[in-house]
This record gives C-alpha cells, structure tokens and sequence, in this order.
C-alpha cells in the first residue's frame, strides 16, 4: 500500500449537507452537481467561483445525474423525473410501484445513456427521521433513454451503492450494509451475470459512492466513520487509503479542467449537536489532488 498524504485535501465548501450524495462534475459548466437526500436540496457550485445554486425538488432527491441536453436526471423517493435546472419537472419511470415500503438511492448514468438505479427499504419517514432496518429488499433498474423500466438484479440487497462499469465489461457496485464491494459480468443483452466479490472487507467505514480513474482504480468513499477514501487497484487490491477532516465521505467524482481533482461529497447524519459545533466541516464538499486523472461522467440521453 502506498502513501496519499500529500493530496493537499482542502475543504472547498461548507454546505452542511445531511446526507450528500451523487456528487458528479459538469464538464461543459465546470460545476459540482449533487444532491442533499434529507436536506431535500439539490446544489450547484462553481468551484472557480465560490457561488453555490440550490433547490427544493417536488420530494427527498436520491440521485442526480447529467443529461445531454444540458438538464438532469433526478432520482426521487420512488420516482425518477426530467428537471431543466429550473422550474420544469417531467415525470419518466417508477421503477418499483410494487414495492411501498422500499424507496431510490443510488442512481448513475451508464456508458450507453441510460440511468441506471438501486433500491432499498426506506430507512427514513416523511419528516426525515431515521429508521434503523436491516430488510434485503433492494434490487438494481434500468431505465432506458425512452423512460422503460427493466429489472437487472432482483429484491435481496440491502444498500445499494457505488456504479462503475470497467473497461473489461464488468460493473462494480457496493452493498454498504454488507461492507462488501462485487462485480459483475455485464453481457451483450444487458444483463448482470457472475457474481464475485471484488475487494475483501475494508476496515475503516463502509462502502459507499465511487469513481473510476483513467488507470482503471475504483475510488470509494468510506462511510459512517471512515474518514477516507480507497483506492483498489483493478484486482481488488488496497492501492492506497486518503485521509479525510470528515467521518462520512459518501461520494466522489473526479473534475476540473483536467479531470485531475478528486472532489468528495459528506454527510452529518446522525452526528449530535456537540460533535458538530466542534467540527463544523461535517457535511462538506472536499477537494484533493491525488496525481491521476479521472473520466468523464456519462450522460443520459
């Protein structure tokens, strides 16, 4: 394992996010996209700039991706719509209308356009408090270019997280709940097929979002007091481990002109009073300089 101490992390802006997540990187605004699931926002922030954009959607946002038409796709609590920046919504999919008590989380837009999504029981009600549940009811959508809804992974997960399609055909996601990262054959017809456990379980945290970079290395936010990044090397091996100034990194994306920062989305969830007003930076979105380039974000559409 090698040393990442001299990253340069800085904290870039203090949105005081409750449960960040979706960060990803508009290359053609030069802007950071993400969405606050119970703070009910989704943010805009001009990195060069210091000016931060935010919104109240039409319920809790689970996941935002980027379309190329310049809008958004937006997960929501059980629906997924169109959203233009602005003021107009247009509702597109629901992927589990069969499914009441089980709600979105992670969404990412795939290599061919579409958005793919994963859900999981709903740990939270309509006032935002948490509930604690360990229900495996969560599986994995495709929701095509055209709004139609196709079952990837069945119900048996339990926190979907982390969606990343490798150069060699596989997708790579995280079960948070199982403190397990798999991989996945993607075949010819769209499907997912021989399940293997990608890394070992990491000890820090949990797993959430990631990112891949241009060597091909997963980048993973460890959650719920991991306080760091990983970076696994293709084979599932620790590369290295980045230090971060918050206990729940949730997600990360590479960005700037070059694709050559790593910025990574935080949450103060669960975190009392006391703990907070020592450490106001819970909830911030982080940047770091980690000497590789990352990828593009892929665009619904």
């Amino acid at each position: 394992m090698t040393s990442a101490r001299s990253c340069n992390v800085k904290l870039l802006c203090e949105a005081g996010n409750i449960v960040g997540e979706s960060l990803v990187w508009d290359d053609r605004s030069h802007r950071l996209v993400w969405i606050d699931i119970l703070g009910q926002r989704i943010h805009r922030f001009d990195p060069a700039s210091g000016t931060l954009e935010s919104w109240r959607p039409p319920d809790f946002p689970t996941s935002i991706g980027l379309c190329k038409n310049g809008g958004a796709i937006v997960g929501l609590l059980r629906d997924i719509q169109l959203w233009d920046f602005n003021s107009t919504w247009v509702a597109l999919a629901t992927p589990e209308p069969h499914m009441p008590n089980n709600r979105l989380n992670e969404g990412c837009v795939a290599p061919d356009g579409s958005f793919w999504v994963g859900t999981m029981c709903n740990n939270f009600l309509p006032d935002g408090t948490p509930v604690a549940t360990n229900a495996r009811t969560g599986a994995y959508y495709r929701v095509s270019t055209s709004g139609l809804v196709s079952c990837l992974l069945p119900n048996a997960h339990g926190i979907p997280n982390t969606m990343v399609w490798t150069d060699d055909g596989r997708f790579l996601t995280a079960d948070t709940a199982l403190n397990e990262i798999r991989s996945y054959r993607l075949t010819s017809l769209g499907e997912l097929t021989d399940p293997q456990r990608f890394a070992e379980s990491f000890p820090r945290g949990l797993p959430d979002g990631s990112c891949l970079d241009q060597d091909g290395f997963l980048w993973n936010c460890r959650v719920v007091g991991g306080s760091c990044v990983v970076r696994f090397a293709p084979d599932g091996s620790v590369d290295c481990v980045i230090d971060l100034p918050c206990s729940w990194p949730t997600s990360c994306t590479f960005g700037g002109p070059d694709l050559d920062v790593l910025y990574v989305a935080s949450a103060r969830f669960t975190m009392d009073s006391q703990h907070l007003a020592a450490n106001p930076q819970e909830g911030g979105i982080f940047s770091l300089s980690p000497g590789v380039r990352g990828r593009r974000s892929y665009r619904y559409g």
